[in-house]
């Protein structure tokens, strides 16, 4: 961290608070910073971040945008590092993970959801799943698992159509069949409806409860849909890169 960073946090930096350990829950981000630099200009993305989320639960992320909720998510799923604080799955921090076992975390313990490009195009629905079965190191019949999941979704009879001729809210169902099959323990979901119609959106929403009640995942939204947030089990909203409520 450079010597502007480590001012910006000491700036920011609420008041130590110890990490509860009583029971280690999902996900849990304790007074987390991230700053962005392009040449002199530092953009700070999260202000120490405080936010816990149980094992099981459905939680969506309100906020306007530019408020750091993308940027919570790519922290839990381990696609960047924060510049401060420090971020934990179970009991495990991520900032202490090697490269090695930080590709095994994204392979085989989160599943991701974004509001589009979540699927290879040229694959079909079932080889899409199957795919995301093998890179999770998943044995057996891939092709019969991913069947099964694609039918737990209503899309039985959509298994051999490419990825790139499904409606919008198939994809989304497809790429949610991918992380049911994998029995993922933390989804992670970045505006799923975006850009959906009502219908299809809850669809999609039915989808991902569907994750938590049947494989007992835990979810977190991303989201600007006021039906997704009524749906979910708690809402957390973000302001400034900091959880005000």
């Amino acid at each position: 961290m450079t010597t502007s960073e480590r001012r910006i946090v000491s700036l920011w930096r609420a008041p130590e608070r110890p990490v509860a350990r009583l029971e280690w829950p999902a996900l849990q981000f304790h007074d987390v910073f991230k700053i962005y630099r392009s040449g002199p200009v530092e953009t700070v993305a999260l202000r120490g971040l405080d936010l816990r989320v149980e094992r099981g639960e459905l939680v969506a992320v309100l906020g306007p945008s530019g408020c750091g909720k993308s940027t919570m998510l790519a922290l839990a799923a381990a696609l960047d590092q924060p510049s401060a604080g420090e971020v934990r799955v179970g009991e495990r921090s991520l900032t202490r993970l090697d490269d090695d076992e930080l590709a095994r975390y994204r392979a085989r313990e989160i599943a991701l959801v974004f509001q589009s490009e979540n699927l290879w195009p040229a694959l079909s629905a079932r080889e899409n799943v199957a795919a995301a079965l093998r890179l999770s190191g998943s044995g057996g019949d891939v092709a019969q698992a991913a069947d099964d999941a694609l039918a737990v979704f209503g899309l039985a009879a959509r298994g051999s159509h490419r990825a790139g001729a499904l409606s919008g809210g198939e994809q989304q169902r497809v790429a949610i069949a991918g992380a049911f099959a994998r029995g993922a323990p933390l989804v992670l979901a970045d505006e799923p409806t975006g850009e959906l119609d009502a219908r299809n959106e809850q669809i999609v929403l039915e989808a991902l409860t569907q994750l938590r009640t049947e494989r007992r995942s835990t979810v977190v939204v991303v989201t600007h849909s006021e039906r997704v947030a009524a749906a979910a089990g708690r809402v957390v909203e973000m302001l400034d890169g900091r959880v005000v409520i």
